[in-house]
């Protein structure tokens, strides 16, 4: 094997071993209304996000938000003595009826467009 080739095929694989770096939440923050707009992402009922489509990096937008309500929701239920289900459940009913027509939301399951 040639230096070259030696060298290509050492540099990919350490490239293709690096982790991928998650979305910063900040990032996400930012690219969420569009992702919204655009049908990728929506509400559900458990508090969380969802991917609607595939595109524009939704995974890593849902992933980013939901770790940050995660904690936020966890954070809630410890200071008032409750189950973090119950935050959940009232953060997804607000979330639902906050969400604009035109944007998708989980019903039984199923993303429909509110």
């Amino acid at each position: 094997m040639t230096l070259l080739k030696v060298t290509t095929t050492l540099l990919m694989t350490l490239l293709l071993a690096m982790p991928v770096m998650a979305m910063s939440l900040d990032e996400a923050k930012g690219r969420l209304d569009d992702a919204k707009s655009q049908g990728l992402v929506g509400e559900m009922p458990t508090g969380y996000l969802g991917v609607v489509a595939a595109g524009g990096n939704a995974a890593g937008i849902v992933e980013a938000i939901n770790n940050a309500r995660r904690d936020e929701y966890a954070r809630i239920a410890e200071k008032h003595g409750i189950p973090v289900s119950e935050v959940e459940a009232v953060a997804g009913k607000k979330a639902l009826e906050k969400t604009p027509a035109g944007e998708y939301i989980q019903v039984n399951g199923e993303w429909v467009r509110k």
